[in-house]
C-alpha cells in the first residue's frame, strides 16, 4: 500500500503551471521538487491542500484564480520606457530589475518587452490576472526523517572536499 500525504510525510513531485485561457505552459518543474508535508510551504496553500490525502503516482489538476493570490493586475505597474533610457544590461526579455522607492521599499520587475525604441518592465507578478491549472504528478512519499522535519525537506551529505586542492587565482 502506498503511502499516503499528509502531516511530517517527505514528498517529491513535478508540476506544470499551465494558463487555463491559452493552455500555454507557464512553468515546468521536471526534476522532482522535495518538501515536507505540513512543514514547508514551498507552493500555494490551494496546491498543498489538495495534494493531502494523494499518494505516489497520482495526477492531479488544482485550479486556481491567481487573483486571489496575487491580486488584480496593476497597469500601474507597468513602465514604457525608451531604449536608450535604460541600461543595456537590463534590455533583454526575462531581466529581473530589483527598483527601490522613494520611501527605500523595494519591488522586484520584469522586463516583459523590448523592440527597437522601446522596453516594457512589469511589476505585476507575472501570474496576475490568469486562471492556472496546477497539473501536479506526485512522484514520491515516505515518512520524513526527524532531521528532514526539522530542515522542512531532504538533508544530503555535504560534498567530500578532503581530496581538493585549492588552485591559484
Amino acid at each position: 500500500m502506498n503511502a499516503i500525504i499528509e502531516a511530517n510525510k517527505y514528498v517529491e513531485l513535478t508540476y506544470k503551471v499551465v494558463d487555463q485561457k491559452t493552455r500555454q505552459v507557464l512553468t515546468q518543474v521536471e526534476f522532482p521538487l522535495g518538501y515536507v508535508h505540513g512543514v514547508t510551504e514551498i507552493l500555494s496553500p490551494r496546491v498543498i491542500e489538495a495534494l493531502e490525502g494523494k499518494s505516489e503516482g497520482d495526477v492531479i489538476d488544482v485550479h486556481i484564480d491567481c487573483n486571489d493570490i496575487y491580486g488584480p493586475r496593476d497597469e500601474a505597474l507597468v513602465v514604457i520606457e525608451a531604449v536608450e533610457n535604460v541600461p543595456e544590461a537590463y534590455r533583454e526579455v526575462g531581466t529581473a530589475i530589483l527598483m527601490e522607492n522613494d520611501n527605500g521599499k523595494t519591488k522586484s520587475f520584469l522586463v516583459t518587452r523590448v523592440d527597437a525604441r522601446t522596453v516594457t518592465i512589469d511589476g505585476n507578478n507575472p501570474l496576475c490576472g490568469r486562471e492556472v491549472i496546477f497539473k501536479l504528478e506526485i512522484v514520491m512519499v515516505r515518512d520524513a526523517t526527524d532531521e528532514e522535519i526539522r530542515h522542512g525537506g531532504k538533508v544530503e551529505a555535504a560534498p567530500d572536499l578532503s581530496n581538493c586542492r585549492a588552485v591559484p587565482v
